[in-house]
């Protein structure tokens, strides 16, 4: 923390000689999140790791927990969860970017998704905070893969999923952490702006699962589901009708090619091309990440 004492390890503080930022990272143990916190740490800022279980307690669904989050910090990335794009996320987001302005919060950044038409409204909730903003759009996670809900499928060696033959560049999290880290340290260089963001190449889930395969050194198999079959599987599991239905809207839009090319946008802000899906995996099957 900066202007507490308390703690201070726990919430992965490290004081820096450069630009004394505060910076509140939401969602801090997710997998844009933990990067975003590494990267910051990395750059020398102070870090204030906010979880729903954390040190640094944040829930998007309990205001009480906001205002604490907040104290002492000059900047925040925001990763709202479910998603984005999810019924009630931008008059929630918009709310909360709202009285981080008027504690004292000047930069914020928003981590929402490339060709998510349904995260518009959250995106301009943020633009309208009164802060200095940038939107991140990414891409589908290379660590979509290796964890969160997807990865005990491909432990078990056969990935259903909706996405059909589509191609996706895939983005190693790494680069988002580096992005929205200099995005609230470049000054006005990223004001106001929204950026693209991908990795380098174009794979369909298939090709993806096969790469992962090679790497692990095991029979791995893809099967395209539709989003409506995927959904109903999402219900037997005890995913709540509401959340269910959002799903099945941004399968069927999100995964219909649309994101089928690739940016320069990495390049454009680090200076340097993208983590490339082949490296992701070979690290993550060294790692033993894919063991049955």
């Amino acid at each position: 923390m900066t202007t507490n004492t308390e703690n201070t390890t726990a919430e992965h503080t490290t004081r820096t000689t450069d630009t004394g930022m505060t910076v509140l990272v939401t969602g801090a143990t997710g997998r844009v999140g933990r990067r975003v916190v590494e990267s910051a740490e990395a750059a020398g800022l102070t870090v204030r790791a906010a979880s729903r279980s954390g040190t640094v307690r944040f829930d998007w669904t309990d205001p009480s927990t906001w205002a604490g989050a907040l104290r002492g910090a000059d900047a925040a990335h925001l990763a709202y969860l479910p998603d984005v794009g999810a019924p009630g996320a931008a008059g929630t987001v918009g709310a909360f970017a709202r009285e981080a302005v008027a504690a004292g919060v000047r930069r914020l950044t928003l981590l929402s998704a490339r060709g998510e038409d349904q995260a518009h409204a959250t995106e301009r909730a943020v633009r309208d905070s009164g802060a200095e903003w940038t939107v991140v759009r990414a891409s589908w996670f290379a660590q979509n893969l290796s964890e969160g809900p997807l990865l005990d499928a491909m432990r078990g060696g056969e990935l259903v999923f909706p996405a059909g033959e589509v191609l996706e560049p895939f983005i190693d999290a790494r680069d988002i952490g580096d992005v929205v880290v200099a995005a609230l340290t470049g000054g006005d260089r990223f004001t106001g702006r929204t950026l693209d963001l991908t990795g380098p190449r174009l794979l369909s889930f298939r090709q993806a699962v096969a790469e992962v395969a090679a790497a692990a050194g095991r029979e791995m198999t893809y099967v395209p589901v539709s989003a409506r079959e995927y959904g109903a599987a999402l219900a037997g599991f005890g995913v709540p009708a509401e959340e269910v239905e959002f799903l099945i809207e941004l399968f069927e839009t999100n995964l219909d090619g649309r994101n089928a090319r690739c940016s320069d946008g990495v390049r454009e802000v680090l200076g340097r091309d993208p983590r490339d899906f082949a490296d992701f995996a070979g690290e993550q099957a060294a790692a033993g990440t894919w063991k049955c």
